[in-house]
């Protein structure tokens, strides 16, 4: 299986995902630490998470992938959402809470 069909596998079978840098407990940049934070106060309390420091191939297949350059990226139900960015902006307006499956 090569890395673009090993990070399709990973959005698909779990509902919410997020490829950061480091771990929830222990994030590894602030705008992985601010995507936690935001998923938390969604009511997202367990989203399935990769550390792409930990996998080089996904850490540039990511990229590739979503056609996105920066991590953290945010996955619901199979479908790209975005960065950090893009889930402050949608939190703040009250949109990102929609997204996720009850």
């Amino acid at each position: 299986m090569n890395t673009q069909e090993r990070i399709k596998e990973i959005v698909t079978s779990h509902p919410v995902v997020l490829f950061m840098k480091g771990t929830p407990q222990f994030p590894q940049c602030g705008f992985s630490g601010r995507a936690i934070q935001i998923l938390n106060a969604c009511g997202v309390s367990e989203p399935f998470t990769v550390n792409v420091l930990a996998d080089e191939g996904i850490r540039q297949g990511i990229k590739e992938y979503a056609n996105w350059p920066t991590i953290p990226q945010l996955y619901v139900n199979g479908e790209f959402i975005g960065g950090s960015d893009i889930m402050t902006e949608m939190y703040e307006s009250g949109e990102l809470k929609e997204v996720f499956p009850a």
